[in-house]
């Protein structure tokens, strides 16, 4: 069972909910976590378990050969992300919006656009008694970051193919990144706020997550801050409303020190009990 944990904007609480439900779930099976907001992953923070490894992550990029090419002009016609550009007697190749599909390079006839190696970021692989931890971290100043997120759910089917509970936190927002990271799950979790702001952009990713047809459900995180227009709209939509968390201070305290929630907070606990009990019922 995959589960990722998604939202349409940043701040709505992924990080806490799955680290929690990981956690939690992990007291009864072996789970696998995955931090997959790679241009700013934190989960490590209040996973703290034992470094098992940690892994340079490469893409392949194509490299211009000068002497070996005739300037043709083809390889900027095939690609499709415009990562090849002719300018006069120079092909100027733009890493930042290369796919490493290939096509320039296995189709140039003269092969003037050899691949290359290049760094793309970093995995890092932790343990904490029955729960596996997967956190990898774009490097600075690159821009994809859906091809490091499909390198790290490859090393995830290779790893813990077996492990039947794997809970991804995925990127906030609704573009390349998020779809890369849910377009995998068997479930997705929905976290938003019951505010204007949280209704606007859960709404988007509502739509999203229907585009991709897997089954989902909302939590509506600091309830009790906003008005009641969110759960409206989930009554109106016919959505699973999986559990409110309250807006409490003490929460926010917890938080801050790096602390598990459900293990002080019993309205946590029994979201996170809600949210499995509905998962394990689509296995």
């Amino acid at each position: 069972m995959r589960i990722a944990i998604a939202s349409g904007k940043g701040g709505t609480g992924k990080t806490t909910l799955a680290v929690n439900l990981a956690l939690y779930a992990a007291e009864f099976e072996p789970v696998l976590l995955m931090d997959l907001d790679v241009e700013e992953p934190n989960g490590s923070i209040f996973v703290e378990g034992e470094v098992q490894s940690e892994t340079a992550i490469y893409r392949n990029v194509p490299q211009w050969d000068q002497g070996a090419c005739t300037l043709c002009g083809k390889c900027t016609s095939w690609c499709a992300y415009n990562a090849l550009l002719k300018l006069g007697d120079t092909i100027l190749v733009m890493p930042n919006l290369c796919h490493s599909c290939f096509a320039c390079s296995e189709l140039c006839p003269v092969q003037a656009l050899p691949m290359i190696q290049e760094s793309m970021g970093k995995l890092l692989h932790l343990q904490r008694g029955k729960l596996n931890f997967v956190e990898t971290k774009l490097d600075i100043g690159l821009e994809q970051a859906s091809p490091l997120i499909a390198e790290s759910l490859r090393f995830a089917d290779k790893h813990f193919q077996n492990t039947g509970m794997q809970i991804l936190d995925s990127p906030p927002g609704t573009a390349c990144a998020m779809i890369s990271a849910v377009k995998t799950a068997d479930f997705v979790v929905l976290i938003s706020e019951p505010t204007p702001f949280g209704l606007h952009d859960l709404k988007l990713a509502v739509e999203t997550i229907r585009q991709l047809n897997i089954p989902f459900g909302v939590v509506v995180n600091r309830d009790g801050i906003g008005n009641d227009d969110i759960y409206e709209y989930l009554q109106q939509e016919d959505i699973v409303l999986l559990a409110r968390i309250p807006h409490q201070r003490r929460i926010a305290e917890l938080y801050s020190q790096g602390r598990l929630l459900y293990k002080e907070v019993e309205e946590i606990r029994t979201a996170l009990q809600n949210i499995l009990g509905y998962a394990k019922e689509l296995r």
